[in-house]
């Protein structure tokens, strides 16, 4: 009979022992469900005064509010301790979330599920404390084309920090256009802060694309009356946008190539000249203005085809991005200088530009009209182009040349500049008394030049320090350098003299491919640099050279060593 009472006993122990192994670490959810965008309290009790670790919550939750409290029972005659840790999560995405175990000394908790659904979208009736509107230029795009999404929040309280996302949709790409915007609006009879948010959305295939709402997060800054008596709150602002769904449409099998599709395109003339003068640059410029796209989907403005009558000349393009309304707007600049061959009437074809009307569906085109240019002859009487910014050398046409016609028939002229002519031959005098001068000092101790005479050519002196700086210019220095260069030692104002006093083949060809890289924009700027060096890596190959005579003063250069 005594077994009995030790029987009982161990029957009491093993009931007791398995309540109190579950009792001594569990973790619970206070909601089961939630909107993203609300807070969920995660509650963990524990009979160990450890912390339980909750970094593995960071990938699906944000953690705040964090609590910790003891609690002191009697069970069974004996005293027990538990403590109880709280935290908040804020979802971070919908669907089903789950809580992973979470470790708490030696042990772990059991995992929890959470359905969270999509945010709720605050009315913008003027009750809410913050509200966001999103606003998406075309519900129904073409693939690849530029579409404006307009972020705007609205909050009636003073912020202390806070974050506005808007996520990637899956099959397609989106990047923030400029920067943020705010202002100060009434909405319903209250008064609200907004800050503008503009995004730029471009789809990569067609069908359904889902715009998840946009988000923001923040927190408040308080008043003073919650500070001066104590009043207490976690200061959490949220907002939500609800979703949208575009309709994303295949490029029709009929567009125009390259595919452009655009709500609008307008190109017109800044600058439009009707006459010019043969062998000089006239200034052409097309300004357009693209609805709808951005710098990197659009292509140049084309140049104008004006055949063997003269040489066209474009520069680069220049860009300006901005938002007209919800979309997205490019204007582009773009300069010509267009060079006649010939005194005459020269006429400029129009530009146009074919692109898809994202609103008609239709394929349209875009252009200017073409110009006739009135051509007079050139200043100089020649017909032949210089590129622009070249100017042209009349000084350097004598008589007996080309323009010894034009200066014969005009003979008025001729009288008109005698007084020059004068001051001219003066000035010839006194240079001839200057040598004679010089002749007369150096009687008494004649110099002899120490080395060979160097060669000159039309007044040109052929000298190895000339030829050195230009060596370091082509290793060095800008074309431009190069090029003054050239025109210094050659004695005229333009590349073409240059050409024209050469006489050999190879270096007038890499001059003429020069005058491509800097005007024409053709060929690689390294291989051009190359040529160079190595047609001239000894100097210029004049076409008459000549000996110089002796005049009896020291030369202008020291001998080479």
């Amino acid at each position: 009979m005594r077994v009995l009472p030790w029987l009982l006993a161990a029957f009491a122990a093993l009931a007791w022992v398995p309540q109190s192994a579950s009792a001594q670490t569990r973790a619970w959810l206070d909601r089961a469900q939630v909107s993203l965008g609300d807070t969920v309290t995660l509650n963990i009790q524990s009979d160990s005064a450890v912390s339980p670790v909750l970094t593995p919550l960071g990938a699906d939750f944000e953690l705040s509010n964090q609590t910790r409290s003891r609690q002191v029972e009697w069970i069974n005659g004996r005293m027990q301790t538990r403590t109880l840790h709280g935290v908040a999560l804020s979802p971070r995405r919908s669907g089903t979330l789950v809580v992973p175990p979470l470790q708490v000394g030696q042990v772990f908790t059991e995992p929890l599920q959470l359905q969270v659904g999509a945010a709720a979208p605050a009315r913008n009736d003027g009750t809410a404390l913050a509200f966001i509107e999103t606003e998406v230029d075309d519900s129904s795009p073409y693939v690849q084309q530029s579409v404006g999404v307009v972020v705007r929040l609205f909050y009636a309280a003073q912020l202390a920090s806070g974050s506005l996302v808007l996520d990637t949709p899956e099959g397609a790409s989106l990047q923030v256009i400029g920067q943020d915007r705010t202002d100060v609006r009434e909405v319903n009879g209250r008064r609200y802060n907004v800050a503008e948010r503009r995004y730029l959305l471009i789809p990569e295939r067609s069908g359904p694309l889902r715009v998840a709402g946009a988000r923001f997060d923040g927190r408040t800054a308080g008043s003073f009356f919650d500070d001066f008596f104590g009043g207490r709150g976690d200061g959490r602002l949220r907002a939500a946008a609800a979703d949208q769904t575009l309709q994303v449409q295949a490029q029709p099998v009929d567009a125009p190539q390259p595919w452009l599709p655009l709500h609008d395109l307008r190109l017109r003339y800044t600058l439009a000249p009707d006459r010019a003068r043969a062998g000089e640059a006239a200034t052409l410029e097309i300004e357009g203005i693209a609805v709808g796209a951005t710098r990197a989907q659009f292509t140049d403005l084309p140049v104008p085809d004006v055949g063997s009558d003269a040489q066209v000349f474009a520069e680069p393009a220049q860009y300006d991005e901005t938002f007209s309304g919800g979309s997205p707007q490019l204007k582009i600049t773009r300069r010509y200088s267009i060079v006649p061959r010939a005194a005459g009437t020269l006429e400029v074809p129009g530009i146009q530009m074919r692109w898809w009307d994202v609103k008609s569906g239709q394929a349209r085109s875009s252009g200017v009209p073409a110009l006739t240019l009135a051509v007079a002859a050139g200043s100089g009487g020649t017909g032949q182009p210089t590129p622009p910014a070249q100017a042209l050398d009349t000084d350097a046409a004598l008589p007996g040349g080309d323009d010894a016609p034009a200066l014969a028939a005009a003979p008025a002229q001729a009288r008109q500049a005698w007084p020059w002519m004068a001051l001219a031959a003066g000035l010839l005098l006194l240079w001839l008394l200057t040598l004679w001068w010089g002749w007369r000092r150096g009687r008494g101790q004649p110099m002899r030049p120490s080395g060979p005479v160097p060669q000159a050519h039309d007044g040109v002196r052929q000298q190895a320090p000339r030829v050195a700086e230009l060596r370091r210019a082509l290793d060095a220095e800008s074309f431009a350098d190069v090029a003054a260069l050239l025109c210094a030692m050659a004695g005229v104002s333009c590349l073409e003299q240059v050409m024209a006093r050469l006489g050999d083949d190879r270096q007038r060809q890499a001059l003429q491919a020069l005058q491509k890289a800097r005007w024409a924009g053709e060929g690689e700027l390294p291989d051009v640099r190359r040529e160079l060096k190595q047609a001239f890596h000894d100097g210029p190959h004049w076409s008459a050279p000549v000996i110089s005579t002796q005049t009896g003063l020291p030369p202008l250069y020291p001998p080479p060593p």
